[in-house]
């Protein structure tokens, strides 16, 4: 199977399991677990959500993996930089990404995709690494963007 046919499989496993859900918290959860599981690049595979009292901050949401940082500022690392930008953020390789944040020093490459609220406003990252360098590709952000498009409710 592709990348791209696992991609469309695990779109249609992570909408069935949330019909009907409405806890946003079970729905970032239930994607980062089917995604972590789906992927086996997938080493680290979490929201940073944006947090209501500090609305220039991201904070540690649901995630499948090791520890991650509890903090991010906008503009701070491959996070940051996809929630200043709200730009979907592709890097070979995380040693090369000026102002990187290693948060395991296991990561080499990652990917992060701005999630929106149905307001359109920012309401989290959803950030994948891996260990090896070169995981991710446009490949991978065309299979994210319709799971993550909507998930917010």
């Amino acid at each position: 199977m592709t990348k791209s046919e696992l991609y469309v499989q695990t779109a249609k496993e992570i909408a069935a399991v949330l019909d009907g859900e409405t806890n946003n918290v079970a729905r970032m959860a239930t994607v980062s677990c089917l995604l972590s599981e789906a992927f086996e690049s997938y080493f680290w595979t979490g929201f940073y959500v944006v947090d209501p009292e500090k609305p220039q901050e991201l904070v540690i949401g649901p995630y499948q993996g090791t520890l991650g940082c509890l903090r991010i500022p906008f503009g701070r690392g491959v996070c940051g930089a996809a929630a200043k930008t709200g730009e979907v953020q592709i890097v070979e390789d995380v040693h090369a990404f000026p102002g990187h944040i290693a948060c395991d020093v296991r990561s080499q490459s990652e990917i992060v995709v701005p999630v929106y609220g149905p307001d359109g406003a920012l309401f989290a990252v959803f950030d994948v690494d891996s260990t090896e360098v070169g995981s991710f590709d446009e490949v991978d952000a065309a299979g994210l963007a319709p799971i993550l498009k909507d998930l917010i409710v």
